[in-house]
């Protein structure tokens, strides 16, 4: 005879599967490198720890390394707990990135440049649309990301790209199509994450070179989570379009809260948006328009 709490148990369990397709989560995920990523190039600089649940990526004069997800995915939630390098880290590029790696390549850019000790980190945000980019928005952190681990995240549907910092949001790339701003919608993207040197440009404008004394630049990361509508290379669709808890109406928009959260932000951090620069910007691009009714 099945009791009333298996009956609770069975029901739940059948409505998660059915009825919402999954749900977001309520706090970081601990998934195992291995499940969702491989690595791409300079393996031997890549450091696993405790069965694959923390990594550490090393980059000294001689390589970087990096790694991808193992599928393609159209729309989800993609997150990642990231410990960066510490001390003077001037030179050195953290990325964390959504990629369709084609020649109209759509990208979604978390970058984390480095700084020289004491300074803060900056973190820039990019996309790009079918090969187009230009959208660059830095800000800096609240904390400081070397300490402890924190968490990133990119909400991605057909209404909004959203990144997240520790669950505020610090961007939102809102659907323009109808301002005829071409939308990430039907190329499939792929996880990538990597630490590399990148001293001609990524510290006050490549005035501050990578000390190489300072090697082996190290960042970690834990909490390797993938939710997403897993695509072939060549699909031009979500299969499950319209089902998945990031499709739903609350997810098509922020909040009150969050938009709250996102102008303090804007406020408080923000230190360059493309859409304010007037020189190189003169005529301010269509989304920008969307973007200051925010």
């Amino acid at each position: 005879m099945v009791s009333h709490r298996q009956w609770i148990l069975l029901l739940s369990v059948l409505f998660m599967a059915y009825g919402t397709m999954g749900a977001p989560p309520r706090k970081p995920i601990d998934v195992p490198f291995g499940r969702n990523y491989m690595p791409t190039w300079a393996f031997d600089h890549i450091k696993y720890f405790n069965g694959g649940s923390e990594i550490q990526l090393h980059l000294d004069k001689y390589t970087g390394t990096g790694f991808q997800s193992k599928g393609s995915y159209l729309f989800g939630h993609f997150s990642m707990q990231i410990k960066l390098v510490p001390g003077d880290s001037a030179g050195t590029v953290t990325a964390f990135y959504l990629s369709s790696q084609n020649s109209e390549h759509d990208e979604i850019d978390f970058e984390f440049l480095g700084n020289r000790s004491g300074q803060p980190y900056i973190l820039q945000t990019n996309v790009f649309t079918g090969g187009a980019g230009n959208r660059e928005q830095r800000i800096y952190l609240w904390f400081d990301p070397t300490k402890t681990y924190h968490s990133y995240s990119i909400l991605w549907n057909m209404y909004l790209v959203v990144f997240f910092v520790d669950d505020v949001p610090i961007r939102v790339f809102k659907n323009c199509k109808d301002l005829g701003v071409k939308f990430p919608f039907n190329q499939p993207m792929k996880m990538y994450s990597s630490l590399w040197n990148a001293d001609d440009w990524a510290t006050r404008g490549g005035l501050e070179k990578t000390d190489w004394s300072k090697a082996p630049f190290i960042a970690a990361y834990k909490g390797f989570h993938i939710d997403g509508c897993e695509a072939s290379v060549e699909a031009k669709f979500c299969a499950t379009q319209g089902k998945r808890w990031w499709d739903q109406k609350e997810f098509q928009d922020l909040d009150g809260y969050q938009y709250r959260r996102l102008m303090w932000v804007r406020r408080k951090f923000t230190i360059y948006n493309y859409c304010t620069d007037r020189v190189r910007y003169p005529t301010l691009p269509p989304e920008c328009r969307r973007d200051r009714d925010i």
